[in-house]
């Protein structure tokens, strides 16, 4: 055998050698996805519904939230919720009216919204644009929806904005305008989240 045939490697040495390449890119890939946790303390959840007259006004408050998403793929998981039961417009009987009539918050004191993909890229420092596309679950039922959301990162921190319309009538919510006072179809949620972006060793599944 010549040195030539010795130095060159067998076909299960390549084989091995294109196996270890395969399983280091999978553990760089893994190496990339990142985790999103947000800090309901630090976070606003408000909404606005036009009515008669003047504008209505209220808060609710971000029960939790965490995304894992990878920068590469775009592939998301998790979830943010709000607390419903939480709603608040500073009218006492306009809230009951709300809660027991409109949101039927006793049944369903939870808003969920699944995230499934990040669309656009979350730079490692300072603003970006991205839409997070998802299924919300209100009332009871599920709704598709892609979120435009503004995101600014400073050493890890995060904070992002969304502001967003649901058709609440639409989506089989009682309408809850009277003979003397009618009120929009639609109201506009806008969520001023604050949070942390973390590594993470884990692959976000769809």
């Amino acid at each position: 055998m010549s040195l030539s045939s010795r130095s060159r490697p067998s076909r299960p040495s390549r084989h091995a050698a294109a196996l270890a390449l395969l399983v280091l890119s999978a553990v760089a890939a893994r190496a990339e996805t990142r985790v999103l946790v947000l800090d309901p303390a630090a976070s606003r959840v408000s909404f606005t519904l036009p009515a008669s007259g003047h504008t209505v006004e209220g808060k609710l408050a971000l029960k939790s939230g965490r995304i894992t998403f990878d920068p590469a793929t775009g592939e998301a998981s998790g979830e943010i919720a709000v607390d419903l039961a939480s709603a608040r417009t500073g009218n006492k009987q306009r809230d009951q009216k709300m809660h027991e009539e409109v949101l039927e918050t006793a049944a369903h004191p939870v808003a969920v919204f699944r995230v499934e993909k990040v669309r656009g890229a979350v730079a490692p420092s300072g603003p970006s644009r991205v839409t997070l596309d998802g299924t919300l679950t209100l009332h009871g039922a599920d709704h598709k929806l892609s979120l435009p959301t503004k995101v600014d990162v400073q050493n890890g921190l995060v904070k992002a904005e969304t502001r967003f319309p649901v058709p609440y009538v639409e989506w089989g919510l009682k309408d809850p305008s009277v003979m003397f006072l009618r009120v929009d179809k639609v109201v506009t949620v806008t969520v001023d989240a604050e949070g942390r972006l973390e590594a993470s060793s884990t692959t976000a599944s769809p």
